[in-house]
Order: C-alpha cells, then structure tokens, then sequence
C-alpha cells in the first residue's frame, strides 16, 4: 500500500478509503470523527453505515495519519483499504461526515461483503485469471466509465448505476446458471469497492467461484507494466485527473460540467462541446437556460482561477466509488 511519504513534494495529502466491517455503532462515530477531521484541518466527505466506511479526505499528512489511526483503532478495521495521492490546494470547501444507509448503494438487503464476499486476486494475478477462456469477467462500473476504457474481453451490463447491477444480473442469471455448474466470474472496478459488494452479492444469489481484484483498476495500472498489460483505453477516476492510464499517468479525458461524464478530445472538437456547459451526450438533456446558468458559472470560476483564488461552485474531487452511483 502506498504510503504518504511516497507522495510528489506537493503540499496536500488526499486519501481515498473504505472498508467493509461491521460498524454497529456508526450513527455514535459520526460526530467524534468529525470533530477529529475539524481538529486537523482535514476536509472532503466520509460516510458510515452498519456495513463499514467509505469516502475521501485531504489536508496535511500528518492530519490524515491521525485519522487513519483513529478509523483504525475501531475493531476489525486495521485492515482499512487506502489510496493516496495529493494535490496543490485541497479540493474539497468542507469536512463532511455522514450516515447513511450502505456506502455505496445497491440497494439490496442482506448482503454483507465483510462476511462473504469472493476471494480478492492480486493485480499481478489477474491476468492468468482473466485470461482463461472459462472465466466469465465483469466490469461493474457505469456505462460512461466504460466507454472510455476497460478490460480486453470483458461484459459491459450497460448500467447507468450501481442500483442496476442486480436488475442486469437478474436478466443474466439464466444464461449464467443454465447448465446448472456455477461459472467461474471475476469482477473489477475503479478502486475496489463495487466489485467487493457485487460479488458478495453474486454469492448471495448462489454462485460459489467469484472473484474481484483487489485494489480495482488503479491498484492494477500502478503494479503491472503496460507491455504486460490487458486494460484497454483510459480509467475514469473520481478527481480532478478525470482519467488516468498506466502507471496512473494523466490521462487525456476531460470533465463535462453538466452530465459529470468524461469528454475524450475528439469529443472536444464537437460543435455542441463548451467548456463548462455542455458535451455532445448532454446538449440535449439541458435547455438554454441551464446552459446560460452553467456558462455564467463557469465564466466565474475562470475568474477565480486568475485571481488566484478558488470559486464555491467549481468541480471538485468526488468521494470515490460512492459517488459513482
């Protein structure tokens, strides 16, 4: 896992984590952690729930060892999943803690990926899993993401979000299950997450040999080299970075203000693409006047940008797979 000190000499440490544990007293965690986030200067969004935590924080390194000290300490949590990366101001206005009922939605009662999810592969194992012709291999993100990258063989189930995965598997089951022999599935995601709750979720609905990499798509651009590589395109990521390849170098995607979906640079060459307006896949969802609302906002943060400052209502680093549905 990479550590903080292995961060570029920007000043900003952000963190992206989740876990799923037993939390049963999370409405009771919420104010002390946030008041320890408050202590230390430390902003962004976490969310509590029976079935663990999940979220994105920032501020200074030591501030962010604190916290991750502290979810720590809290029983069966020593195992908390945590990406680092940083940034030259923090990308976040305020410190929010919330409970919630999942940390990130399906939408499904009874699953419990800390009790029975599928067995977690490692990035430098993946290959030999995925490459076999037996394996059945899903990505569980939604369609945007997608669209500009995946994994070279894989099912996309076209989900606009992660709600939709049961309804598709639902569809899907007879096909998978139809010779009476559970399948071999492997799972992947961004960061982990999704994959770890779907396939707690497949298990439920009676499928035995399930698998999910560990880490997700990042954990697997940053450890195996690219000649080695089977991701295909670009992985659309949660931040500021939009999308990132391997090794997780910048990727050449954009953000679209108003649908929050990647624009690739051809797609930037689209007469119905403005900066901060619109992009081709959502011209048509907006009508003049929202689009005179995006575009005065986006006229003010530019503004901001100039004078050095940031506006309240710029785009800013989400909170991981949570916000992805």
């Amino acid at each position: 896992m990479t550590t903080p000190t292995d961060l570029s000499a920007q000043p900003i440490c952000v963190a992206a984590l989740y876990r799923f544990a037993p939390l049963a007293n999370y409405e009771q965690l919420r104010e002390p952690l946030k008041t320890l986030c408050d202590d230390h200067g430390i902003k962004g969004t976490l969310l509590l729930a029976s079935e663990g935590i999940n979220g994105t924080i920032a501020g200074s390194r030591s501030g962010i060892e604190r916290i991750l000290e502290y979810i720590r300490s809290w029983p069966d949590f020593d195992g908390l999943e945590v990406k680092f990366s940083s940034a030259s101001t923090i990308p976040f206005h305020r410190m929010k803690v919330r409970n919630k009922q999942e940390i990130v939605t399906m939408g499904q009662p009874g699953i419990d990926p800390a009790a029975n999810a599928g067995t977690y592969v490692d990035p430098r194992h993946w290959n030999a899993l995925i490459d076999d012709p037996d394996t059945i291999v899903i990505d569980t993100r939604n369609d945007y993401e997608v669209s500009i990258g995946s994994f070279a063989g894989s099912i996309n189930p076209m989900t606009a979000t992660f709600r939709d995965f049961p309804d598709w598997f639902a569809r899907e089951r007879e096909r998978m299950l139809g010779s009476g022999k559970s399948p071999r599935v492997a799972m992947f995601c961004t960061g982990g997450i999704r994959c770890e709750k779907a396939s707690a979720f497949l298990k439920k609905e009676g499928l035995d040999d399930v698998y999910h990499l560990k880490g997700g798509i990042l954990a697997y651009l940053e450890q195996v080299p690219e000649e080695e590589s089977r991701w295909q395109g670009e992985c659309f990521v949660f931040d500021q970075r939009v999308a990132v390849g391997h090794a997780l170098s910048a990727g050449t995607h954009d953000l679209c203000f108003a649908c929050r979906r990647p624009v690739s640079p051809s797609g930037r060459q689209s007469p119905l693409y403005e900066a901060g307006v619109s992009c081709a896949a959502c011209h048509g969802e907006r009508d003049d006047e929202q689009r005179a609302s995006y575009r005065e906002r986006h006229q003010q943060e530019m503004l901001a940008a100039r004078r050095g400052r940031t506006h309240v209502g710029a785009v800013f680093a989400q909170t991981g797979d949570e916000d992805a549905d």
